[in-house]
Parts: structure tokens; sequence; C-alpha cells
């Protein structure tokens, strides 16, 4: 049954617009856990514009479904991703003045540094994903080391959605599906569990909760808006509603 990670980093971001306590992200998480949430991810930036380490403490402590760590991979996070042991880390790229991650990571250009951290997390009992783009060269990089996941960037296909007025069987849009799905498939065969996220909401995430062997979306954006209208609780529950119709609706096409 496909998954829902919700990330919760926006919470934070409302807090630290006042450096005060309020909204917490463990509330918020409660809240993502009672509307039907399997996860939350929460990314530990080096710049710290929103999670603390703090958060990520006390998420780790008081929260009841997996905790997925977003985190650069440096030696600073690698050291507080082994002291926390999230369920599982992910590894994606970070830069200071991008206002949210454009792009995967360029796997390929590091294997020997990211096998090496890779080897580090798992010793820890974490289980490792990697935050790629919809290109099997760094498909066959994450296998090379060692990553137990790949998550897909929708990001472009997230953007083709919208600038062609939401409609799913534009040209462009069916294209960067045709990516996710082929990265999905390399994904499997080498044994990785197929994840996938970024820039997913309301409107387009149907036909990605669709592709074959998909295992978990993780959304965070799309809703901690629609939170600020319907509470956290309502916003989740209508996403995993979404999502696991979507799939049980593929899996009936399948078996047909």
């Amino acid at each position: 049954m496909i998954e829902l990670g919700v990330n919760i980093d926006h919470v934070a971001t409302v807090r630290q617009a006042r450096r005060t306590y309020e909204p917490d992200p463990v509330w918020a998480a409660v809240e993502a856990h009672l509307g039907g949430a399997d996860g939350i991810t929460v990314h530990l930036r080096e710049d710290r514009r929103h999670i603390q380490d703090e958060d990520v403490r006390r998420l780790r402590e008081l929260t009841h479904i997996k905790l997925n760590l977003e985190m650069a991979a440096t030696e600073e996070m690698v050291g507080i991703a082994r002291r926390i042991r999230p369920e599982m880390a992910m590894l994606v790229p970070e830069g200071r003045q991008e206002v949210t991650t454009e792009g995967g990571l360029d796997i390929a250009g590091q294997d020997a540094r990211l096998r090496e951290v890779v080897a580090r997390l798992a010793d820890a009992g974490i289980v490792v994903s990697v935050f790629v783009d919809a290109d099997l060269r760094q498909v066959e990089a994450a296998e090379r080391i060692g990553a137990a996941v790949c998550e897909v960037h929708t990001g472009p296909y997230a953007h083709a959605f919208h600038s062609r007025g939401r409609d799913a069987e534009s040209p462009p849009v069916v294209a960067e599906l045709a990516k996710l799905a082929a990265a999905g498939a390399a994904i499997r065969a080498q044994g990785m569990r197929f994840n996938a996220g970024h820039a997913l909401n309301y409107f387009n995430v149907e036909p990605v909760a669709q592709l074959p062997g998909i295992r978990e979306l993780h959304i965070g954006h799309a809703i901690v808006s629609r939170a600020v209208f319907v509470g956290m609780r309502e916003a989740v529950r209508e996403m995993k509603a979404l999502i696991v119709d979507a799939a049980t609706r593929a899996a009936v096409r399948e078996r047909r």
C-alpha cells in the first residue's frame, strides 16, 4: 500500500519568522499522524532556517511514526543522524541561496565520498535514501553507493503540470511522467525502494501515485498550506485519501 510522508518544515518556517515557540512542529507531527500520515519528514539545513536541532530530537522522542531526516552529506549531519537515529535519512543537495531543494543529488560525481556516508549511516541502523532526478545514470550510481531507497524528484513534472493548465494528458506532462516511470522501473530493478516527492499537491498528485511500484510520496508545502484553512489533520486526511484511491485504481487496472 502506498504511504504518505508529511514534511513539516514550513510549520517551523512560520515559527522562525518570529523566533518564538509556536507553532510547534511536534504538535504538527502528531496532528499529521492522526490524519493518517505514515511518516514525518524534516530537513535539518546547515543554516537552520526552519527546523532546529531540538526539533529533531523532540520528534525522535515524541512521535510514534517513522521519522525521515533530510540532510546534506556533511560530517556534522552524519554525526547528528547517527546520534538521533531516525528510521530513514535522505541525502539531498543543499545550497544556501536556494528557497527549497532545486534538483537531485549528483551521486555519479561523488561516488566514493557518498559510499562512505551511506555506510556510516547504515552502520547506525538507519535506512538510507537519496534524492535524485529522474536520470538513469544517477539511479545506477545510487545502487553503487549502497542506498536502500531512491526518492525521485517530481519538481519538473509538477512545473509542467502547472504550466499546462493542470492537464495531465498534455504532451509535456506525459513526457515527465514517463521519465518518472522509467526511473521507478530502474530503481526497482536495482532492488531499491521507489519513493517520490517535491512540489506535489492536491491537483497533480494522483498520476504520480499511480506509477507502478511506488512506495511513498513525501509532501510538505501543499499540506501545510491547506492546513492553514482546514487544519493539519484534515489536510493530511484529504491527501492520504487522494493517493490511496489513485494507487488502488491503478492496481485494479493492472489486474484486468
